[in-house]
């Protein structure tokens, strides 16, 4: 006889690389008291890179520096006419952390957002609970796709977990050095959502304080206005510094900056709920 939840993909965690277990970085306990996370080696493996930031007197030096690492330590730079003419030359500087973010910004249901999803269940043992669909019972046709999905090879090459783990790892450098979204350990952030009976696993919309379970990854927005094009209900919360990925000004890059959006590892959320 099957355990009660073992199907059921919304219990499910993994190990992870941050050295805090899973079920609680997920929870709202963490994220009301959250700690540092760190990418267990990243920051030693690359330690050039982060003794010339140390160096940056500002942001946007920090920036220019990042992306030149970046470029020349997974080879991101389009090659020049007649160098890197063979096909796999051609096909690798496609695969970066780049087009993974324009990809989630044009749709995060998207493989490059399957590849996004799948990086977090790595690095911090979350596992998603929606891609395109609900993934609930596993097995099931939309887990098959989006194991698919985040293990294909349009986007799955050229080390492209390292890269997030880079990425990651200078988001949090870059919000400690330079306070990119203020000082403190939390950002109130919005959340528009037009599936949210589904997500509340405490409270509920009457009573406009309830507590989400939002997917692994997740979006939100750095005002409410912004917020309310994505759904008819806006969530605000409270969100630890320690969660993000991606934040307005990291990167010298438009992606995402249209809705001022922020990426953040998901978990359960405790949010005030208002309609739109």
């Amino acid at each position: 006889m099957e355990a009660a939840g073992e199907a059921d993909p919304r219990r499910w965690y993994t190990t992870n690389l941050v050295g805090v277990p899973a079920p609680l970085l997920a929870s709202s306990a963490f994220n009301a008291h959250p700690q540092s996370l760190h990418i267990a080696g990243t920051r030693e493996t690359n330690s050039g890179l982060f003794a010339l930031l140390a160096r940056c007197g500002s942001a946007d030096e920090a920036r220019d520096v990042f992306a030149h690492y970046m470029s020349l330590a997974f080879g991101l730079a389009r090659p020049e006419p007649g160098e890197g003419d063979g096909p796999n030359e051609r096909r690798r500087w496609r695969s970066s952390y780049l087009k993974l973010l324009q990809g989630w910004g044009l749709d995060s249901n998207s493989a490059a957002g399957a590849v996004l999803k799948g990086w977090v269940e790595s690095r911090f043992g979350l596992v998603p609970a929606f891609h395109a669909v609900p993934l609930a019972r596993f097995p099931s046709p939309a887990w098959i796709a989006y194991l698919e999905q985040k293990a294909a090879s349009r986007y799955h090459n050229n080390s492209i977990f390292q890269q997030l783990d880079l990425l990651f790892e200078f988001c949090q450098w870059m919000l400690a050095r330079f306070a990119l979204l203020g000082s403190g350990a939390h950002v109130t952030l919005w959340r528009g959502s037009t599936r949210c009976e589904e997500q509340i696993v405490d409270g509920s919309l009457r009573e406009r304080r309830c507590t989400v379970r939002l997917n692994n990854l997740v979006s939100f927005s750095t005002t409410a206005e912004q917020a309310q094009c994505f759904g008819d209900w806006v969530f605000e919360a409270r969100v630890p510094m320690a969660k993000l990925l991606l934040v307005p000004g990291l990167l010298n890059t438009t992606s995402l900056h249209g809705e001022a959006e922020v990426l953040a590892i998901g978990g359960n959320y405790e949010v005030e709920a208002r309609y739109d």
